[in-house]
């Protein structure tokens, strides 16, 4: 199934992205796309001439099953026939013969717990899946902190608001939160928002908000540092702005910086988990006739320059710079380029 989709995106993306989207291993896709030679076939269907026939397979199972070997290990077992002067077969292959039956096990009861899935929130498009945070911001003297509060669209990375306060309140969340929603025009079951689990993101005002306007909330994980990705990233190409100060001289200087920075990152800022897109063309649907205008863009860059550029560059134009993260065009398939956020689970 997971080859299916693989095939299907690498005409777009090539293998490795595509395997790295779907979480596939690509020696795994090359390895059953190649055909396997004659010789290894026949190498599959040989066994060693050194193993056992099934004869004495049967003999072995024989002695293991015994009234008088049913309780002992294999290594007792073959200590004792070997004082007896028998050989029948090595600890390991004694071992061996009794896995392939079944018969090897934890002696005592144990806890087997099942494979665990990473839980996932799937966003397919704008407005259907939001990430939000809160991070200090250094105020004028040690020990004076202010509070930025994002809330993030996870598919489009686009910021839909943001506040500084003086101090976490989950009043304040609240706040922003409902005229953040009010500003979007989100109505009912449309939303999830995501947290972590900070006193402001579970508290009590915040759920209450939540369940009368009815948007689901998640939680990270407990004890799971980084399923709150997204805002977290966020976070860091903002401190890592060249602009960005040491500390802040008060509140107001702290809007100020905000202000503009936040303007920058949604209609400016190229985001590489976007294709290099911005986040208000991919959140306001013009990713589309970016996409085309870079699309023909490469085409005379090629037509142009035949002999330097390399023919790939014909078929990658097609695209032009899509990533399997990037939302897809009119039509396309949403499994290609569904962003898949492995950050929580509903809380």
């Amino acid at each position: 199934m997971i080859d299916a989709f693989v095939a299907e995106l690498t005409p777009l993306v090539g293998t490795a992205a595509a395997c790295r989207a779907l979480s596939a291993s690509r020696a795994g896709v090359y390895r059953r796309r190649a055909p396997q030679p004659v010789m290894a076939q026949f190498m599959l269907g040989r066994g060693s001439h050194r193993a056992l026939s099934v004869a004495e397979r049967a003999r072995v199972l024989d002695a293991l099953h015994s009234d008088r070997f049913v309780n002992d290990s294999p290594a007792q077992v073959y200590a004792r026939l070997l004082d007896e002067g028998t050989y029948l077969a090595s600890q390991s292959t004694m071992y061996r013969l009794l896995a392939a039956n079944g018969e090897v096990r934890e002696r005592r009861d144990q806890l087997r717990r099942p494979n665990y899935t990473k839980p996932e929130l799937l966003a397919t498009k704008p407005n259907e899946l939001w990430s939000w945070d809160i991070t200090k911001l250094l105020g004028p003297q040690k020990w004076t902190y202010y509070y930025l509060y994002v809330i993030l669209d996870v598919f489009s990375r686009y910021v839909v608001g943001w506040m500084v306060a003086h101090r976490e309140s989950a009043v304040l969340a609240e706040k922003l939160i409902s005229e953040t929603l009010a500003k979007q025009g989100i109505t009912r079951d449309q939303l999830t928002i995501h947290a972590d689990r900070g006193s402001s993101m579970t508290s009590k005002p915040v759920a209450f908000l939540l369940a009368d306007l009815g948007v689901t909330k998640s939680h990270s994980r407990p004890h799971v540092s980084n399923d709150n990705p997204f805002s977290e990233s966020q976070f860091k190409t903002m401190k890592y702005r060249p602009g960005f100060p040491d500390r802040f001289g008060c509140i107001e200087d702290a809007r100020a910086f905000c202000q503009p920075f936040f303007g920058w990152y949604n209609d400016e800022h190229h985001h590489s988990g976007l294709g290099l897109h911005t986040p208000a063309s991919v959140h306001y649907g013009q990713a589309d006739a970016v996409r085309e205008q870079r699309a023909a863009v490469l085409a005379g860059a090629y037509a142009a320059h035949p002999r330097t550029l390399r023919s790939r560059h014909a078929a990658a134009t097609a695209t032009a710079g899509r990533r399997l993260d990037q939302p897809a065009p009119a039509g396309g398939s949403a499994n290609s380029v569904i962003t898949r956020p492995e950050l929580s689970q509903r809380g």
